[in-house]
């Protein structure tokens, strides 16, 4: 267990009571029916272009109340993820020092995510605002799984392409019981090419599902104040084993 007491790495001191504000400024209100429209619509579009990242954020809102509760109740439970629930800190790059992080040991949890971002070409602020959930903390649980989607991926060493989105869903689904992440697991391997197909049933499925099951959930790690953890370290904590391809 990772015991070493760090100060998050953060741009300013400011107080975490953004997420409040941004969710008012962005929450629409809407009925059970209203909900089961856009359900029904942001699935047909998502199938249709998965590329569709809007769709896909609100399929997730109008059809993961009860996993968003769970999820919240397995934090509430755990001392760190209580404390996230607490001080509800944002990723981004208004929070985070990334040149900070890309100046820590190599071996740290910072500097892979720093790679992962460098390596793959994206940005922590890609990740939209919770518009549909009438509950202000399942929004917040919503929105720390948007922000944390990057870490998971850094931690799992999966890329951003289509065989380790797919891959790193699989462990998302397992984990958080989200529907739209079983959604995107079973859907988005239907698209994998016929040589990533071969190596996703061969490896990365049997992996994903093993890790998904035996880890530990990744959603209680206060991510910002283990910048400076070995990563290798932090995945042992998490019961992960890397996927090695024979």
């Amino acid at each position: 267990m990772w015991r070493k007491i760090l100060t998050p790495t953060y741009k300013t001191h400011r107080q975490f009571s953004d997420f409040v504000q941004q969710y008012n400024a962005n929450h629409i209100p809407t009925t059970p029916i209203q909900k089961m429209m856009l359900t029904v619509g942001s699935a047909a579009v998502s199938l249709l272009d998965p590329r569709r990242a809007d769709m896909i954020a609100t399929l997730g809102e109008t059809t993961g109340t009860i996993a968003l509760q769970q999820i919240r109740d397995k934090m509430l439970n755990n001392p760190e993820g209580n404390d996230i629930l607490q001080n509800q800190p944002r990723i981004n790059t208004t929070t985070v020092d990334l040149t900070k992080l890309q100046h820590l040991p190599e071996n740290t949890l910072g500097f892979a995510y720093y790679t992962f971002l460098n390596h793959n070409k994206v940005t922590p602020d890609s990740r939209g605002s919770v518009q549909f959930i009438d509950d202000v903390q399942l929004a917040y649980v919503m929105q720390r799984y948007r922000e944390v989607h990057d870490l998971i991926h850094t931690i799992l060493g999966m890329p951003t392409n289509m065989l380790g989105e797919v891959t790193v869903k699989w462990v998302e689904s397992f984990q958080t019981k989200l529907p739209m992440t079983l959604g995107g697991s079973l859907f988005g391997a239907i698209r994998l090419k016929p040589k990533q197909r071969e190596q996703y049933v061969k490896y990365y499925l049997p992996w994903a599902i093993q890790t998904g099951l035996n880890s530990n959930f990744m959603l209680n790690i206060y991510f910002e104040k283990r910048w400076e953890q070995p990563i290798d370290e932090l995945q042992k904590e998490l019961n992960i084993k890397p996927l090695e391809l024979n």
